[in-house]
């Protein structure tokens, strides 16, 4: 990935990214030409690894994997307007662009055909996307015979964490008016939450005075 120094992350941000994100993209090269899934995944930060599941009738997970996997991880992203930067009344030479956050993790894939395994898995990851709600789903909530059903048509997979490249575009090479700009417009605009995230994830980057 190219990643130029002012939009290179720190650790503690790419911790943190990995994870909150939402889905990601599992890509891997197999004897059958570039692969790809995308699947939700839970990191584990002491074991340095992602763990998710793929559909058993998925032949992803059948594949020899040549070399390493990659999983592209995403944060938010949005389209960045001209007109709200400062510079556009001063001298006009502006361009729109796109902010986004991402990491690109690669490592090597496991395979687990374990119920127990899969089971442990879908705990966590439902515990963690279900957090915060008035009234949480729980997998204690489904009927223990269609829990064992569903978990026998899944098939875990997981990255043991060799490098990642990540970048968080978020306007650091703009002036510090540009910047504020661009968080007012993304308060202000109407594409909703991904907006509001990106205005949230620009504002917490900004440097510190």
């Amino acid at each position: 990935m190219y990643v130029p120094a002012h939009f290179a992350a720190d650790d503690e941000a790419v911790q943190e990214l990995l994870a909150n994100h939402g889905a990601a993209d599992l890509v891997t090269v197999t004897p059958d030409g570039l692969v790809a899934t995308m699947l939700p995944f839970l990191f584990d930060r002491e074991r340095n690894v992602l763990r998710g599941h793929l559909a058993r009738n998925n032949e992803h997970w059948r594949l020899p994997v040549i070399g390493d996997a990659l999983v592209i991880v995403r944060g938010p992203d949005a389209y960045i307007s001209p007109t709200w930067y400062a510079s556009k009344q001063e001298h006009g030479r502006v361009v729109p662009t796109w902010n986004y956050v991402t990491a690109h993790v690669y490592g090597a894939m496991t395979v687990h055909d374990d119920a127990a395994w899969v089971e442990e898995l879908v705990r966590g990851l439902s515990d963690r996307h279900e957090a915060g709600r008035e009234h949480p789903w729980s997998v204690d909530d489904a009927p223990a015979a269609f829990v064992n059903g569903q978990l026998r048509a899944i098939v875990g997979v997981e990255i043991a964490i060799k490098r990642i490249e990540a970048k968080f575009k978020l306007s650091q090479n703009r002036s510090a008016a540009d910047v504020e700009g661009v968080i007012a417009g993304l308060d202000a605009a109407a594409e909703g939450h991904m907006a509001a995230a990106m205005a949230a994830q620009s504002q917490r980057s900004k440097p510190r005075i």
